[in-house]
């Protein structure tokens, strides 16, 4: 976009604060190669596009905008002489990606001296040389230092992650083994009972009816019940007396384990009318091998599911066997994010899942998005852990016309008000020294609104603080372009 050339005038450019100390040659040499432009209200350029050219304003109004979503949303207005933009960064060359990152337009007819970014960058690489040295050291010092501490921040993550998923992967896993262990047991013993019952003066047809009652058996304990407390202590008191009343020792024993596997005394019943009385208790001994054998491999298969959920749920987390970027079930990263942090959680912080499960897919970077996620919610578990030592952590998402909105929320004392502006600056941390790099947040704003196009909002009392991430339900732009560079004080005043 260019507007209408009008004359350039050194004594005008040289009034302006860039450049009211060059030598009249210099400001020469700038009227030369350089141009001033009258902008009609509208467009001057447009964030993305390739940055040509370097403005700055001699008399009327700038307003600069960024592309939030599908939405222009103004950063900053001024009518400040002397306030510039456009390539910025032109004298890096091609070692960083030459994009404008703003809209700029002009609300009223607007002058402007404007340098074609080869010359900017000639100019400064010749008349400031040591400050070029000094700002390209700056520049990418700082990428450096926010990339190393952005990958520590990744592995402090990942180690706090690991240690967690060590601590869930632990417990399935020793129940796996003790449950074998007496499943080994129970096996030899049901052999030897076994052993003696063929032995007894079964017929034919008693020997098999056991045997088909063992079957029903083994169902039932598929298929039991979960009782409560009171009724199955009542349970376990009618079992008791029944089998005292039978002659069976121990049966305060057995009991439990009946009941746990949904036998009553009817049941029983039709063991005893199976078999002689004077093996009644070998049958029934027998039969409660058969119960206790099944409901191990049941404590063996609760165990390896669990753990095969926790590598689901790590693979989802991790998202190491998906595409990049990829269109996603929101709920499904949320969960397996709150999964993998549940060690950090503990049991005095309360979790409250609010979903609305009609929100559609989404395009984005998932493995990036779970960074998001365990950036928020480690915020809030630290928010929460103070001298309450506990709290209730909400996660709720719903449409917000064409966004999607995940919104973490928590019962702790709040963000004081004098720090909010600062909360999304690099490197700057509320927790004690060596708790945190401040980088997590800074990581997040980047992840949520230059890869993603979205927005990250606060909005903080004391017992309700809430971080809103609200992210494009459709890839209107480009995804995960190129990361675009702070911007100066001069750019946003």
């Amino acid at each position: 976009m260019s507007g209408r050339p009008v004359p350039c005038s050194p004594g005008e450019i040289g009034s302006l604060f860039l450049f009211e100390r060059l030598t009249p040659e210099q400001l020469g040499r700038l009227c030369r190669e350089g141009r001033v432009e009258q902008f009609e209200p509208g467009p001057v350029y447009t964030e993305g596009d390739p940055a040509t050219c370097f403005y700055v304003m001699i008399e009327g109004t700038v307003v600069l905008s960024r592309r939030i979503g599908a939405e222009d949303v103004e950063v900053s207005r001024t009518s400040q002489r002397g306030v510039y933009g456009g390539a910025m960064q032109a004298y890096l060359g091609d070692r960083v990606r030459q994009a404008y990152n703003n809209s700029m337009r002009v609300t009223v007819p607007t002058r402007f001296f404007v340098l074609p970014a080869p010359v900017f960058a000639e100019i400064m690489r010749s008349w400031f040389p040591m400050a070029v040295h000094l700002l390209e050291g700056l520049f990418f010092g700082s990428k450096s230092v926010q990339a190393a501490i952005g990958q520590r921040e990744r592995l402090l993550a990942l180690g706090s992650l690991s240690a967690g998923l060590t601590h869930e992967l632990n417990n399935p896993a020793a129940a796996a083994v003790r449950a074998t262990s007496s499943l080994r047991e129970r096996v030899a013993r049901m052999r030897r009972k076994l052993a003696l019952l063929a032995e007894g003066p079964f017929s034919r047809d008693a020997l098999a009816s056991l045997i088909e009652i063992q079957e029903r058996t083994a169902e039932r304990v598929a298929k039991a019940p979960v009782l409560g407390p009171l009724e199955a202590s009542d349970r376990e008191d009618a079992l008791a007396d029944w089998l005292e009343d039978h002659g069976i020792e121990e049966g305060w024993r057995l009991a439990p384990v009946f009941v746990q596997a949904g036998l009553d005394a009817d049941w029983l019943e039709r063991v005893a009318s199976t078999v002689d009385r004077e093996i009644l208790g070998g049958a029934v001994g027998w039969l409660n091998y058969t119960i206790e054998t099944e409901l191990l491999m049941n404590e063996i298969e609760d165990a390896t599911t669990r753990v095969s959920q926790l590598v689901d749920a790590a693979k989802q987390y991790t998202q190491l066997d998906r595409a990049p970027f990829r269109v996603v079930d929101v709920h499904q990263l949320l969960d397996s994010t709150l999964l993998m942090l549940s060690g950090k959680l503990g049991p005095h912080i309360e979790v409250v899942r609010r979903y609305d499960r009609t929100l559609p897919s989404l395009p984005g970077y998932p493995a990036e998005l779970n960074q998001v996620w365990t950036n928020l919610i480690d915020n809030a578990v630290a928010a929460m852990t103070g001298e309450s030592g506990g709290g209730t952590l909400t996660v709720r998402t719903e449409r917000d016309g064409e966004l999607a909105l995940v919104e973490f929320g928590d019962t702790g004392p709040g963000v004081p008000t004098e720090i909010r502006e600062r909360i999304f600056d690099p490197f700057f941390t509320t927790k004690p020294v060596g708790s945190g790099t401040g980088l997590g947040l800074d990581i997040s704003r980047r992840i949520v609104v230059d890869k993603h196009h979205g927005t990250l909002r606060l909005e903080s009392v004391p017992g309700d603080t809430r971080f809103q991430v609200r992210l494009p339900l459709s890839a209107g732009t480009e995804p995960g372009g190129a990361e675009s560079p702070p911007e100066t004080p001069e750019e946003s005043a």
